[in-house]
């Protein structure tokens, strides 16, 4: 494997985190993250549409005239976007009615064009697709680092089954309400991004 090549992978797993280091999917990984099973779902359909949608584009970045690239882009992330939804709709109507508009919206997400516009327009299919895919992984690994541990002390479960014994709540254990609340989720990237600075001190700023 090139360096080049490595570093299009790795990259959006640690030194360049799409949501820690970049900032990008914020709203997403607030909004998902109350229960692991919806950050999964998330984590894995945004991941899906940012490597296909930048593997198509690069087959087609010689032949997009600038005047109608955003619109070309558009439509592309947005007929991956419908047939995601769709297919969740067939098999994972609950899931699918918990994420509600958040599926719809990852048309207009940054990680998905961001990565299009940075990356995908000026190489070639197969680095492009990789590093889609490596920035939906990057993505996706955050919310769900998010959901274990908003789900775990938020509802006392992971994946719907009971982690917390029964034990703990008899000698008066109480779950945490205020982990399962938007502004938890903000806290808690921000532990993330800082432990993560803390790790990898190229990331400090001067």
């Amino acid at each position: 494997m090139n360096a080049k090549l490595k570093e299009t992978i790795l990259n959006p797993l640690f030194s360049v985190n799409p949501i820690t280091v970049l900032v990008l999917g914020i709203c997403s990984a607030l909004a998902v993250t109350v229960e692991l099973k919806g950050a999964l779902v998330m984590a894995l359909s945004v991941t899906i549409v940012t490597a296909l949608s930048c593997l198509v584009l690069s087959l087609l970045r010689n032949s997009i005239p600038n005047r109608v690239r955003i619109i070309i882009q558009l439509v592309v992330v947005s007929m991956l976007v419908i047939l995601v939804d769709q297919i969740l709709k067939a098999y994972a109507y609950q899931i699918d009615t918990q994420l509600s508009v958040y599926i719809g919206l990852i048309i207009t997400n940054c990680i998905v064009m961001g990565r299009i516009e940075a990356f995908a327009l000026a190489n070639k299919p197969i680095p492009s697709f990789l590093d889609g895919l490596f920035n939906g992984i990057g993505y996706g690994m955050i919310l769900i680092v998010l959901a274990i541990f908003r789900e775990l002390f938020g509802s006392g479960t992971l994946l719907g089954f009971r982690i917390i014994p029964q034990a703990f709540y008899d000698a008066g254990y109480v779950n945490n309400g205020l982990v399962i609340l938007p502004p938890m989720a903000l806290i808690l990237i921000g532990c993330v991004i800082w432990i993560q600075r803390g790790v990898q001190k190229e990331l400090q700023e001067d």
